[in-house]
Parts: C-alpha cells; sequence; structure tokens
C-alpha cells in the first residue's frame, strides 16, 4: 500500500498497544514502524531493475525480520525513555505488529510481498485491494487524527482509534466479498463463451473495490476483461493476447530472466522489439485502461536485450496514460456500469 496508509496503519496500532502509556508517543512510534519495511527502497541506487523488484517487499517485509527486529527495538526504545514509560514487552509488541500488519496489508495488493523469505521467495498475493485505495485510507485517517487531539487517558481516545480500525478492517472485509462476486461473473461468462482457462487473476482497478479486471490464463496466451458490480448488462467482453513464450527463449537460463519470471508468477506475455530484443509483459496487472475501446498499454513491461559487452540489460518501460479529466470521467462512468460505446 501506498506510505501515507501504512503511516495511519501503524500509529493507530501504536496507539492501541500503548497509547495510554505514551500517548501520542504511541502513535509517533507505530507511524515509524508502519513505515520501516518500505525503507528497503533506499538500496534502489546499488540494484538494478530485477534486484530492485525482487528485493523490495522481501527482508523488511518478512515474518523473520519481525521477530528479530522488534525485540531489539523495543529493547533500544525502553532505554532510550528513562522514564520507563511502556515495558520493553510493549515497545516489541509495537514494532511487531507495525511490521507484520504493515507486511500483512502489503499483500493484499496485486504485486505480493515474501512473508516467508528468506525460506520462500514466493510473492503472497490476495488482489483485494488497490496500492491506493481512498475509501480505505481517508476515514481511518480522520479517525487517528481526531484520537491525537484528546487526552491518552480520555476514553473517547480509545473508541475513535479502534473505530478507524474496525471501519478500515470492515472494508477490507467487503473487498474480499466484491472480489468474490466478480470472480462469479468472470468464472460464467468464460463458460458462456467458451473459453477454456488453466487459472486467473482477478484484481480490483484503481481507488476501489467496485470495478475489478481479470486476466484468464489460456493454452497459448491471455484473456483480459473488465466488470464493475454495478454492471446491469453481466456479459463480459475479453480480449486476446497470445503469449509467444518462444520469442524468449534466446533469454532463458539466464538468472535475471528466470527471476522476473517467478515475480510474475507465470503470467507473461513476449513481443518482439525492434531493435531484437523483446518486451515482457507483466500479465498480472493487465492494462492500465483496457476497459476503454483504444485499450491501452500493459502497466509493466520491460525491454529485455543483450548490450554491446554481450550482457543482458533489463528495462522497465512507462506506460502510464495520462490521467485528465476525461480520463476520470469516463472511468467513473465505467465504474458505475456505464460501459462505453
Amino acid at each position: 500500500m501506498d506510505s501515507l496508509t501504512q503511516i495511519v496503519l501503524g500509529a493507530s496500532i501504536g496507539e492501541a498497544v500503548a497509547g495510554k502509556k505514551l500517548g501520542n508517543k504511541a502513535m509517533l512510534w507505530g507511524a515509524i514502524a508502519g513505515t520501516i519495511p518500505d525503507l528497503d527502497v533506499l538500496l534502489n541506487p546499488l540494484l538494478d531493475t530485477v534486484e530492485q523488484l525482487s528485493f523490495h517487499r522481501s527482508l523488511t517485509h518478512s515474518f523473520l525480520f519481525a521477530f528479530i527486529v522488534a525485540p531489539l527495538l523495543g529493547l533500544l526504545l525502553q532505554r532510550v525513555y528513562r522514564q520507563k514509560l511502556a515495558t520493553v514487552w510493549e515497545w516489541s509488541l509495537l514494532f511487531f505488529l507495525g511490521f507484520t500488519t504493515h507486511a500483512l496489508l502489503d499483500s493484499c495488493t496485486t504485486w505480493g510481498t515474501q512473508l516467508f523469505w528468506p525460506f520462500s521467495r514466493y510473492g503472497v498475493a490476495f488482489y483485494n485491494i488497490f496500492v491506493v485505495d481512498p475509501l480505505y485510507t481517508v476515514p481511518f485517517l480522520l479517525f487517528v487524527l481526531a484520537a491525537a487531539f484528546l487526552h491518552r487517558l480520555h476514553p473517547k481516545r480509545r473508541f475513535l482509534n479502534y473505530s478507524g480500525l474496525i471501519i478500515s478492517s470492515a472494508y477490507l472485509l467487503f473487498s474480499f466479498v466484491a472480489k468474490a462476486t466478480a470472480d462469479k461473473a468472470f468464472e460464467h461468462s468464460l463458460q458462456r463463451q467458451q473459453i477454456g482457462y488453466s487459472s486467473y487473476i482477478s484484481k480490483p482497478t484503481p481507488l476501489n473495490t467496485i470495478f475489478w479486471s481479470v486476466t484468464a490464463q489460456g493454452e497459448d496466451g491471455y484473456y483480459n476483461g473488465f466488470y464493475s458490480l454495478l454492471d446491469e448488462d453481466k456479459a463480459i467482453r475479453f480480449t486476446y493476447e497470445p503469449q509467444r513464450a518462444e520469442l524468449l527463449r534466446p533469454y532463458r537460463g539466464n538468472a535475471k530472466v528466470e527471476r522476473l519470471l517467478d515475480i510474475m508468477k507465470g503470467y507473461y506475455a513476449v513481443e518482439a522489439a525492434e531493435d531484437g530484443g523483446v518486451y515482457l509483459k507483466d500479465m498480472r496487472f493487465g492494462k492500465f485502461d483496457g476497459w476503454r475501446e483504444s485499450g491501452g498499454d500493459y502497466v509493466f513491461v520491460y525491454h529485455i536485450g543483450w548490450n554491446q559487452q554481450g550482457e543482458l540489460q533489463v528495462e522497465e518501460l512507462t506506460n502510464r496514460p495520462s490521467v485528465d479529466q476525461q480520463y476520470l470521467s469516463e472511468f467513473w462512468e465505467r465504474l458505475k456500469g456505464n460501459k462505453l460505446k
């Protein structure tokens, strides 16, 4: 999830654990705990494209990191505050829950989180919420801010904080229900159109849990479709993208390419590039604006080729469209169930 959401969640966790003893210090350190896992991006300048993709949401997002680092920080903070405001256990619990809730919330998005690193580099993903969702974050933020202005022993402070936690958690639960509803619609349309598939990934479109997209893996390619829970017409139009895996054969066996395919969980398509290389498309995310008649490009595309020294290079391309007033207006209409002609 985005940084603001993780800060709000961490602050709320800190308040729940030690708010009565620490007051706003609990929120502050909770917010810091909710931020620490994403500090792995500070190493990006030292890593190439594939290493960045592989390292992000790994070590600092793992359960092992939480188990080891939380007690160390708990002991450190207990000694820093000589007044002994909280016990080592309370400080440790604050950081442990801050780390683990951060990682688990990230696991709800499409990218995936290596919760069990280093024992497994598999990116756990539930695909139930977009990386930025105002309906999750904004109410949560307002409750936490309101609680912060009250005295640490004020009864309404605890009520407001728990209200924010409950409402945000309820929204997450709703997202799973919405996903299940969309999945039924996708499965029904695939079956009715006699489209064979081995598996599929469904995920919400940006900023909401009403409008969903799907990528279904066929024998030689992928079927992409969109569905809003508000659609009156339940028929889903699928577009087809051939995988063209044979185009990637000259690069198979290379550690970077194989790791990239692992990250994509096998959901990839290939297109020949004019320079002799290839474009590798991450099919988990689909097209940013694939719901439009004009289609658009895939969200994550990587150019793979050999440089003059004979070394393999991987470069991420930027394909995001400009989000202007017309785009937002069309997106809003499609979310409401009005299919574009």
